[in-house]
């Protein structure tokens, strides 16, 4: 889990205290290497003329216009400080709607002097703006495959760094895309909007309670990492992995996580050697990584950044991700990303704990010691109940794809269904507020006595967490836990920015015209929180009950992508985003296109591999050994001896054979059917419904199959050999 949020501004985002830790190789001195390769603030003041820098900070804390002859001296002095950590190419690095970064590497060098010799530049229109092929990548629409030009926007906020690979040192800078008509082609152009949307709207709601100093107001976000590693050996003996990322066959191994051993347990050698160089490289990158642990599932970790600028957040996250990849192969191993690689075991996700900080240090989640006396933290609270109360169908969506499917809703995971926690601190406010119009007291933590004398008094909180919801209050800040591992989090915060803007907006405009503020607030926040008191549930969410208590209090249960993707365009969700200007309507049409051809594309690669496996690996394989088995006892019956065992071994094989032989052949067929249909829904839904199932019906008798086949004839790494086998 995440550090509480700080309660300074951006600049304590980039700082550690200096601490040496002790690395296989000798010391290390953390806080020498941290953000040794960022072209960070620190960089800027020592580098740039104080009249540049000056400007540049201008056009990055109050969004004005930065000029070319400026942008020209930044350019050269970012070029000077990149090729001496040996860069050569510099790339403009952003996030088209792949869920992964694009890059394109060009080099500093221009062309040939007539001495023959070359120079090294880099220009202020370079480092501003790129034109990448804009008909490659996914456009839904908005781009017709013949209209190629799209731009790319240096997105100064977040800082350049040089990052070294196979492919030697590259200046990584952070862009935006857009298409050449203007539409957002990535995910942080909306992303950067909704910042601003927020922002605005928090510092009118500030200027009401008196706050005349604070003057920006930020997102804060720190997304958690879950991941897998395996041996890189055994994943290149898997079609499944190397196609989809997860195991699309598999039996369970005789021992999984029951035994609740690998959480928190002792980092095995290899992977801790692993987790020293990813932590080392982000580092010196910026990243601010903070906590590793095991996680619940066999082979499965987690990496856990301090919090940043949303924006910042998630650059950092695509880094992380990025890394974790790279740094892998390096140990022989892969870093599966996937949100459920492995059946029967937790999959991984990635909590996005979510705060809204001042530029002077003030976090409006804090609810202080007194919440119930804490009148703007309590309209604050209103205002994300009503936000997400309305708007629960936007996030669902945020954190829809074909992987997090297999997630959501498995008692590992939070439901599909979007609820509230806010624990018995806050509840019992809310409650006060409810039943009698005041709230008078707050409870409080108290101490937490061991029964051990040598042990101290523990400071008990007055809130549990629930590892249930999808949507907890945790202290000083919410922790949105359904998206999933490999997804991008601009996405949720995008949406979370938004709706949470659009709810402060309608605030200020009532407080605004009061006669009696504070009459006018204490009705508001009274009126607010009755009016969505039921997208509020602190109780399990993984119960029975829960989805039936859910449907009664008219919360949404969507409990697919084919689902959830559509509520994208119901009009209360395209009115919130044109308003702010997050999103136009096209964009988000075209979004919608985008998520549902990736979610029919990946199942039909799923659902061809699967066959391809069935076909070539698995059924050869039982055949095989149904032979050999049945040469076996014919052996065994000229020798005299009983063969009970070969008999029902060949009849148990040959039965689930068959049984896969037709399930296989249903799959085949099923898949064919697909090129007839055109509508994306209808096509999307088809795969849900019907492709889905399936595969899961060639899935069961093939596992089981797996099980009786002897080890030595099975075509591939079983769950043992990949969940047991990284000492």
């Amino acid at each position: 889990m995440n550090e509480e949020v700080p309660q300074s501004g951006a600049s304590s985002f980039f700082c550690v205290r200096e601490r040496k830790v002790i690395m296989s190789s000798g010391w290390l001195s953390v806080a020498e290497i941290f953000g040794e390769d960022v072209f960070n603030d620190a960089v800027m003041q020592e580098r740039l003329p104080k009249k540049v820098y000056k400007k540049l900070k201008q056009t990055i804390e109050e969004g004005k216009e930065l000029d070319l002859e400026t942008a020209d001296v930044i350019a050269h002095e970012m070029k000077e400080w990149a090729i001496e950590k040996g860069a050569t190419h510099y790339t403009h690095w952003f996030q088209p709607l792949t869920g992964v970064t694009a890059e394109k590497h060009d080099s500093f060098i221009s062309a040939p002097l007539p001495s023959g010799k070359v120079l090294m530049s880099f220009s202020g229109k370079e480092l501003i703006k790129g034109e990448p092929d804009a008909s490659s990548f996914p456009s839904g629409g908005l781009r017709a495959t013949f209209e190629a030009r799209g731009y790319t926007a240096w997105d100064c906020t977040s800082p350049a760094f040089v990052r070294k690979d196979a492919a030697g040192a590259i200046l990584c800078i952070p862009t935006a895309f857009c298409s050449y008509t203007g539409e957002a082609l990535d995910e942080k152009t909306p992303l950067l909007r909704s910042m601003e949307a927020i922002n605005k709207e928090s510092i009118r709601l500030l200027r009401l309670f008196g706050n005349t100093t604070s003057k920006k107001v930020t997102p804060s976000v720190g997304p958690e990492q879950e991941y897998f590693l395996v041996d890189a050996k055994k994943f290149l003996q898997r079609k499944d992995l190397i196609y989809t990322g997860r195991t699309l066959f598999g039996a369970m191994p005789p021992k999984g996580q029951e035994l609740d051993d690998h959480y928190f347990g002792t980092i095995r050698q290899r992977v801790a050697s692993y987790m020293k160089d990813v932590n080392e490289e982000l580092w010196k990158l910026g990243v601010a990584a903070k906590t590793q642990h095991n996680e619940v599932a066999p082979a499965q970790h987690e990496l856990a950044p301090i919090y940043a600028e949303a924006n910042i957040a998630v650059d950092h996250n695509q880094i992380i991700m990025k890394t974790l990849k790279k740094v892998a192969c390096e140990h022989g191993l892969k870093c599966l990303l996937h949100e459920k690689p492995f059946a029967g075991v937790n999959g991984s996700g990635k909590h996005n704990n979510w705060s809204i900080t001042t530029d002077d240090g003030i976090n409006m989640l804090d609810p202080g010691k007194t919440p119930h006396e804490n009148v703007q933290f309590l309209l604050v609270l209103a205002c994300i109940l009503k936000a997400v109360d309305v708007h629960a169908d936007l996030l669902r969506e945020s954190a829809a794809d074909p992987g997090n499917d297999h997630r959501l809703g498995a008692n590992e995971a939070p439901p599909a269904i979007i609820s509230i926690f806010l624990g018995e601190q806050l509840q019992d406010v809310v409650e006060q507020l409810l039943s009698t119009g005041e709230a008078t007291h707050s409870l409080n933590g108290g101490k937490l006595q061991t029964g051990v004398t040598t042990l101290p008094d523990l400071t008990k909180d007055a809130t549990d967490r629930n590892r249930t919801s999808p949507f907890a209050f945790t202290g000083n800040k919410f922790e949105f836990r359904m998206p999933g591992s490999k997804l991008s989090v601009a996405g949720p915060n995008t949406v979370l920015n938004t709706i949470v803007a659009d709810v402060l907006d309608q605030f200020a405009d009532e407080l605004e015209k009061a006669d009696n503020f504070q009459d006018a607030l204490d009705d508001l926040i009274k009126r607010t929180i009755k009016e969505n008191q039921n997208i509020i549930f602190n109780g399990n969410g993984y119960s029975d009950e829960w989805p039936v208590e859910a449907e009664k209090r008219g919360l949404l249960n969507l409990k697919s992508t084919p689902e959830a993707v559509p509520t994208f365009l119901a009009q209360k969700n395209v009115d919130v985003f044109s308003k702010y200007g997050v999103y136009t309507e096209a964009e988000l049409q075209s979004r919608v296109e985008i998520l549902l051809d990736e979610y029919c594309k990946t199942l039909n690669i799923e659902a061809l591999t699967m066959i391809d496996m069935a076909k070539k690996e698995i059924l050869p394989a039982a055949a095989k050994y149904i032979k050999d088995i049945a040469k076996t006892a014919e052996l065994a019956k000229s020798c005299g001896a009983e063969t009970v065992f070969e008999e029902e071994t060949v009849k148990e094989i040959s039965a689930l054979v068959t049984e896969m032989y037709k399930a296989l052949g249903t799959l085949e067929a099923d898949v064919q059917k697909v090129h007839s249909i055109e509508d994306t829904q209808e096509m999307a839904n088809y795969f849900h419904d019907t492709i889905f199932a399936d595969m899961g019906a060639l899935r069961v008798p093939a596992d089981k199959i797996e099980t009786l086949v002897g080890k030595d004839y099975w075509p591939y790494p079983t769950y043992s050999d990949l969940l047991f086998y990284v000492k």
